[in-house]
């Protein structure tokens, strides 16, 4: 059996394969409501075969979101619609996974497709805030500094958020700690020049990091995963690196995360990113060295590369992003391309299977 189709146990989940559907935001809600659309798309990667299907990072307050249309879960409401959707990603035997997230002083713009441009309050947007009052390029606001009260209530956030998620039938939540979002700006040191307890030395820096995973897992089921984000390099002079990863993975594995989805990049706007196939994966092969589960993440894009990841023991899960926006169905085909013909399909597709 090709090792992209064996099955993985983490606690009391057992994913069906290694194939993750990675975190893509849509930039499609109202007022951080899920609608057809998210139905829709996150629906048809399950009937596509994927073993965990991610929610895009979904914002704990309103001004933790990216743009005005990112979704929510701030207030009960939103709970339902979410629900229709992980209901349907169950029934077809995927596990539905939540990505809990916060943009800090990336936040308040417009889609990418309106150039992700800073959207004033006067206009509808809001002040973003960070550890520190810097922003993250020319173009985006100067962010307003995040006092302790405002650290404690953001955990708050992302505790009660906890609690919305298991209402809502998620079975995994991961932590966006990466991308130059709230959690990465603390983390590194380009974006954070606090002097108190959450700035300074690699323990301070990653002391609010530490204060979300102890506030998720106080309310999140033992029995469930916790899976953490990271972005594994700045690539930049100066910044996070692959060791502090390492090292970080170490800390964490102890409070309760059982993966590391390693990507990179994202808290600085003059990062020199050398982006191509597999250039995520040494990340996710030396942080799995620390002795935690990895996830790979970034340009792949074929059965094959997906498939020798695995069996070099790079990493143990395959987070796929832009392929399975070009191809729903990506799972149903690599497990043709690897000849493993036991691939369960939906039933109302089952005649257009390919035999052995």
């Amino acid at each position: 059996m090709p090792q992209l189709f064996t099955q993985l146990k983490i606690r009391s989940l057992t994913l069906k394969n290694r194939i993750v559907v990675s975190p893509m935001c849509q930039y499609s809600a109202e007022d951080g409501f899920a609608n057809d659309w998210h139905l829709v798309h996150l629906g048809s990667r399950a009937v596509g075969g994927a073993g965990l299907v991610f929610s895009e990072a979904i914002a704990v307050s309103p001004e933790g979101r990216i743009t005005p249309y990112d979704l929510g879960l701030w207030n009960d409401e939103q709970i339902e619609p979410l629900k229709r959707i992980t209901q349907f990603i169950e029934n077809q035997g995927s596990v539905p996974g939540i990505q809990l997230a916060h943009a800090g002083r990336k936040a308040s713009v417009t889609e990418p497709w309106n150039d992700d441009k800073l959207i004033p309050v006067a206009e509808g947007g809001w002040k973003t805030v960070a550890p520190s009052p810097i922003a993250f390029s020319d173009e985006k606001a100067t962010p307003v500094e995040l006092t302790v009260a405002d650290i404690q209530r953001i955990v708050t956030n992302f505790k009660t958020a906890t609690k919305r998620s298991l209402e809502a039938g998620f079975k995994i939540i991961e932590i966006h700690g990466a991308h130059g979002y709230l959690i990465n700006e603390f983390m590194s040191p380009l974006s954070n020049a606090r002097t108190d307890e959450y700035g300074g030395s690699f323990e301070n820096r990653i002391r609010f990091l530490l204060e979300v995973i102890e506030a998720i897992r106080s309310e999140w089921p033992e029995e469930f995963p916790l899976f953490l984000r990271i972005s594994a390099s700045d690539w930049a002079e100066g910044g996070w690196t692959i060791e502090d990863s390492v090292r970080l993975a170490g800390i964490v594995k102890g409070k309760g995360v059982d993966l590391i989805d390693c990507s990179s990049g994202g808290v600085v706007s003059y990062a020199k990113i050398p982006a191509k196939p597999n250039y995520q994966v040494p990340f996710a092969e030396a942080v799995r060295k620390a002795g935690i589960l990895t996830g790979a993440v970034g340009i792949i894009v074929s059965a094959q590369q997906a498939e020798e990841i695995l069996i070099n023991n790079q990493a143990d899960l395959i987070f796929m992003a832009r392929e399975l926006l070009r191809d729903a169905y990506f799972p149903l085909r690599a497990a043709n391309e690897l000849e493993y013909y036991d691939m369960q399909w939906p039933v109302q597709y089952e005649r257009a299977k390919r035999k052995k």
